[in-house]
């Protein structure tokens, strides 16, 4: 009988043991668990951080090494890319730190072009990470007919030659320091802002995912080919898609692009998971346009929708007016007399801005970034008052007026 109270007692041991140790072993889960969930928001907050200092230290250093007006570069390198687009690298001839810039941002030139009795002033983005700090490269498109400050680039200047440049600029860049996912597109060569992005996001270790999108026509347009393949396979959170809208036959589908059409919203819904990310995108006019009205229309709100702003193919996400205030409402109609031109003409809204305005009445106005963002095309107001009809990173003085941006709200007299 003692044996058998001693067997019960070892069984009820061991029952109790083992159910002590299911007990424990559920706790060390749901610990393990839990600290493995911390430790990933913590890796996220880290990486937030991270990119909080890293902004920060850009900024510092902007206001350490920064400049005005125009610096001196020599042109370090000159690669062709194929597509009728070269790429140049550009290195202080003082020897001086570079200062670090915003991934999507541009540089102003000022060229000496024969021909031209003024400088040619034009902006180019630069097109490599925002991580790197022994040069500038901007990707240059030869513009046919040959235009005034591409041909130059393209024709005349050589490795070793000095160009006269102003420091980064413009608003339309990817916030390093966020996290959430994003729709990088590219039109032509408007991959330059949208590559020095995703560069710097890989650059900088981030896993923030990224959809790449890059439409040309065919094999022949495709720059950056070996470039964008190489990021592609050696970062996970990057999903690279190329689009051929005119694919030749040497052109190999699978091989050298994905999609035999055009970069569409259409395209993207079949791609993403859902509308829920962060779109720049910059390239032609007509595609920049298209794909804004129908991201409007996929749900896509206007403020996470970054597009391009400089340049005269630019557009902006157009707002559709309430009914009521179409309704019988007259265009507004102002003189604009161009006090030195001696001429003076009617400004429309249809016209778009003072710069628009002189073009399209032979006046010559200077005119760099066509955003309001480098200050050529400062003009002074001799009277009237204007508006600006886009956003704009410029401030001119007190009786003067970004003519790229700004529009009469008043019968205005230019100093031009």
């Amino acid at each position: 009988m003692s044996e058998l109270i001693l067997i019960a007692a070892v069984i009820i041991l061991l029952v109790a043991g083992l159910q002590a140790a299911m007990f424990l072993m559920k706790g060390w889960l749901q610990f393990s668990g839990q600290r493995e969930a911390n430790d990933l928001k913590l890796a996220i907050l880290n990486e937030r951080l991270q990119f909080a200092a890293m902004t920060r230290n850009a900024e510092q250093k902007v206001l350490d090494h920064g400049w005005s007006g125009l610096r001196k570069f020599k042109i370090a390198k000159k690669i062709p890319e194929g597509g009728s687009i070269s790429s140049f690298y550009f290195v202080p001839h003082d020897g001086k730190p570079l200062p670090p810039f915003q991934p999507g941002q541009y540089l102003t030139f000022s060229l000496k072009v024969e021909g031209h009795q003024r400088p040619v002033v034009r902006c180019y983005s630069l097109s490599d990470s925002a991580l790197q700090r022994d040069y500038y490269r901007a990707s240059v498109k030869r513009v046919s007919p040959s235009g005034a400050a591409s041909g130059h680039f393209h024709d005349n200047l050589e490795e070793g030659d000095i160009v006269d440049v102003k420091a980064p600029s413009g608003s339309f860049y990817l916030d390093m320091s966020e996290h959430s996912p994003v729709v990088l597109i590219g039109g032509g060569v408007g991959i330059t802002p949208v590559l020095s992005m995703l560069k710097s996001i890989v650059d900088a270790g981030s896993k923030r995912e990224v959809w790449f999108l890059y439409g040309v026509r065919n094999r022949q347009e495709h720059i950056m080919f070996d470039e964008l393949r190489q990021i592609d396979a050696d970062n996970e959170n990057v999903r690279l898609h190329i689009c051929y809208s005119s694919p030749l036959e040497s052109d190999n589908k699978g091989e050298d692009f994905h999609h035999d059409e055009r970069v569409s919203v259409d395209l993207l819904k079949r791609l993403l998971p859902s509308n829920n990310y962060d779109y720049y995108m910059c390239g032609p006019s007509a595609m920049m346009s298209s794909i804004t009205k129908e991201l409007n229309q996929w749900g896509v709100p206007d403020n996470r929708v970054h597009i391009e702003a400089f340049g005269p193919a630019s557009v902006k996400a157009q707002k559709q007016p309430a009914p009521e205030q179409v309704k019988d409402v007259k265009e507004p109609e102002f003189e604009v007399t161009f006090a030195r031109s001696g001429k003076t003409v009617v400004w429309t809204n249809a016209i778009g801005s003072l710069l628009d305005l002189a073009e399209d009445n032979g006046i010559q106005l200077d005119s760099g970034c066509r955003a309001g963002s480098c200050g050529t095309c400062v003009t002074a107001l001799k009277s009237g008052e204007v508006n600006y009809i886009d956003d704009h990173s410029g401030e001119p003085e007190v009786g003067t007026c970004l003519a790229c941006v700004a529009a009469p709200s008043s019968t205005l007299v230019l100093d031009a």
